[in-house]
């Protein structure tokens, strides 16, 4: 039967997922400045008469929004479907690579197809059991292949661990946590290791380009300001403000227990990352507000960075069990 499923799924191979499609937009200045303001990203070259995209919004002009694209072909959600009937049914995001050929500029007209590139054979993952799908998309501005984008999930069948009964303590002690399951586990790999690995020693380590000295976080593998590809570290004080915020009602998940407060800590060195607001009720977070790092314990294997609320006169139960996976 898996011998079955598997020659199945790579029938799939090399069937198209997207076939002319058409940017719903052409690259355009309004677009490009929200997002270097959303990263920070003050380039010079991406502002003026001669500005061009930065490269990472690659995807951006691919997007269909809430509509989708009309020229999708059916060979994906086919391919999907057949997984969820073998009991694939939950879905994770593992990673996207992309390659650029040219720069993208104000006014270029995008087009693109996308290509069920392979399907895995099946492996077992700390999530559970399935596939991992990866689809390749070529992005053109007429007849000229401008960049490709590659795409890949894990469409598996959760595992459920069996769990060891322990001593039941006295009620009044029982961590509710101790009822949840586990949290998801962040993606670590070699761009961003030294960050996790730092995160272990309760240490928030910003890179820093050893060419500019423009600090970066999250961890990239080169600099977005110069290009560099060497860089070294700095150590965050652990001060910052909240930048913006949101509180997450739903949907609801098992592992967290809502509402909690996802805040984008504007760090006193300047860069920015997204972690939870801890210390005092969520509907209590505003702009501004000054926090402190620290380290939340979420199980044996699993610390996360959060920020804690240190404004003066601001009281109530803290939000740990909120706690987010970067």
């Amino acid at each position: 039967m898996v011998e079955d499923l598997s020659v199945r799924l790579k029938a799939y191979e090399g069937r198209p997922a997207v076939l002319g499609g058409r940017g719903k937009d052409p690259v355009n200045a309004p677009m490009i400045r929200h997002w270097c303001e959303a990263m920070g990203d003050t380039n010079p070259a991406y502002t003026g008469p001669d500005a061009v995209a930065p490269p990472t919004m690659l995807q951006v002009w691919t997007m269909g929004g809430l509509s989708g694209h009309e020229t999708r072909a059916p060979a994906y959600d086919e391919l999907l479907a057949l997984l969820d009937d073998a009991g694939c049914t939950s879905v994770v995001a593992t990673d996207c690579e992309q390659e650029y050929l040219r720069a993208l500029r104000p006014g270029d007209e995008i087009t693109f197809d996308s290509v069920i590139e392979s399907v895995s054979e099946r492996k077992t993952t700390r999530l559970g059991t399935g596939h991992f799908v990866t689809t390749r998309m070529d992005v053109r501005v007429g007849d000229e292949l401008v960049g490709t984008h590659r795409f890949r999930i894990l469409k598996y069948a959760p595992a459920h661990a069996p769990r060891t009964p322990a001593p039941t303590p006295p009620p009044s002690t029982t961590p509710a946590s101790q009822e949840r399951p586990r949290r998801p586990r962040p993606v670590v790999n070699r761009d961003n290791s030294g960050f996790w690995e730092g995160i272990s020693r309760h240490r928030l380590l910003i890179q820093r380009c050893a060419d500019c000295a423009t600090l970066r976080l999250p961890w990239l593998p080169g600099c977005n300001a110069c290009g560099s590809a060497a860089w070294d570290t700095v150590e965050a004080s652990g001060e910052g403000a909240v930048y913006s915020y949101v509180v997450m009602h739903h949907p609801r998940f098992p592992a967290f227990d809502p509402p909690y407060a996802v805040g984008l800590i504007e760090l006193v060195e300047g860069v920015r990352m997204v972690s939870n607001v801890v210390g005092v009720p969520c509907d209590k977070v505003r702009i501004g507000m000054p926090v402190r790092l620290e380290f939340a314990r979420c199980d044996e294997e699993l610390e996360l960075p959060v920020f804690r609320a240190v404004e003066a006169g601001v009281a109530g139960r803290g939000f740990e069990e909120g706690v987010v996976s970067a």
